[in-house]
């Protein structure tokens, strides 16, 4: 009897388990807008590199509302694709899911409602960078409107134009570089024996 009950309720937790993976959500949608520069690039690599060198230093997005909206949005692209996209497989667990942990550090600092959908945000901050570079301000103030981004309007972008230190999504993003250049170091030793 004993021993038939472990294998049981070992196949039990199997199958439960099992069955509560299938019943997950899928993950949310994220894309980041193609570069008109350069439609091939690798946005995800570009949003990497990019967030460890915005993040870095609070005073490279001073002043730069359009550079720290992108930043924003890299980080929310990559809160969702690096701990669901198998590209990063390789990557610590720890790494993968940091940009998630820290998402509540930008989002405050923004105003951001915490409850907003990544893809959402994205968006907002693209508007913002189009605004931006249209040289409309009260475009790119209009696009972090409420509900998404209190009190929004020009004292959200306000906020954008002087972000106050993040260190947990700089440590985030230091970090995903980091194992980028791991991984890629790792796949050419491969490649060359």
């Amino acid at each position: 009897m004993t021993h038939l009950a472990l294998p049981r309720r070992a196949a039990a937790v199997l199958v439960f388990g099992t069955l509560a993976a299938c019943n997950r959500p899928p993950p949310p949608f994220v894309a980041l807008p193609a570069d008109p520069n350069n439609p091939f690039a690798d946005l995800a690599r570009q949003g990497i590199l990019h967030t460890a060198y915005a993040f870095a230093d609070p005073q490279r997005l001073a002043g730069r509302p359009a550079e720290a909206a992108q930043a924003i949005s890299e980080a929310e692209f990559l809160a969702i694709d690096l701990s669901t996209n198998q590209r990063w497989t390789e990557m610590l667990p720890l790494v993968q899911i940091a940009f998630l942990q820290a998402r509540p550090e930008w989002r405050g600092a923004l105003g951001i409602a915490p409850e907003a959908e990544p893809q959402t945000v994205i968006d907002a901050m693209t508007r913002v960078r189009m605004g931006v570079g249209a040289g409309d301000e009260a475009a790119a103030a209009a696009a972090l409107a409420p509900p998404l981004v209190t009190p929004g309007g020009a004292p959200s972008f306000a906020r954008l134009s002087a972000l106050p230190p993040l260190p947990q999504t700089a440590w985030a993003a230091i970090r995903a570089q980091n194992e980028l250049w791991r991984i890629q170091r790792q796949g050419s030793r491969d490649r060359w024996p």
